[in-house]
């Protein structure tokens, strides 16, 4: 994989800039919206999204050219995206892929913009840091993020079960695992 820092992104209405100390606010009134965390878990205070933003900061420093984006549209922060390293060993190799992942104010759901952010860090992920597979994860019933999902090209691996401590209403259906290659998408993208 070649060398780089993460870069801005931009689609036609999105611009997408590496998640920086300056967004924190905006993931506090993310994460505390229970609509939002519906298929995450339960909705979150200020101390405890500060601790994960350091995570998701942190993202940025193991592979790089991956990490965390801010969403903004019009100058008005619309949601985080991801492009991250696979954390758990059933999600395969480090090198050479990486998974993708989505979060929006609920005011900005049904826009299409879950699917613009996503497909152009697919785009991203493909062309300039040369990934070979980029992966996305939810619970089964979660139909909103699977049909994200297939809008940018990803197709259904598998359903599988992870264990919680605390399982939200519909883990007993599992998690589902979407995945696109390379060489999948270099076959649906005009040239």
């Amino acid at each position: 994989m070649p060398v780089m820092a993460q870069a801005t992104l931009r689609t036609p209405r999105i611009r997408l800039v590496p998640l920086c100390d300056d967004h924190l606010d905006y993931e506090v009134e993310l994460d505390a919206d229970p609509e939002v965390m519906r298929y995450l878990g339960r909705p979150r205070g200020r101390a405890e999204v500060e601790e994960l933003h350091q995570r998701r900061l942190a993202a940025a420093t193991s592979v790089c050219g991956l990490g965390f984006w801010a969403g903004f549209v019009d100058e008005a922060f619309v949601g985080w995206w991801i492009l991250g390293p696979p954390h758990r060993t059933d999600q395969g190799p480090l090198d050479g892929q990486a998974t993708l992942g989505y979060r929006l104010l609920r005011r900005y759901w049904r826009q299409g913009l879950a699917s613009e952010g996503a497909r152009e860090l697919v785009r991203h992920g493909f062309e300039e840091l040369e990934l070979h597979r980029i992966f996305a994860e939810t619970m089964a019933v979660n139909q909103a993020s699977r049909a994200t999902m297939a809008s940018v090209g990803l197709r259904h691996v598998r359903t599988f079960q992870l264990d919680f401590d605390d399982p939200l209403p519909g883990s007993d259906q599992g998690e589902v695992e979407y995945a696109i290659t390379r060489e999948q998408w270099l076959a649906i993208t005009p040239s």
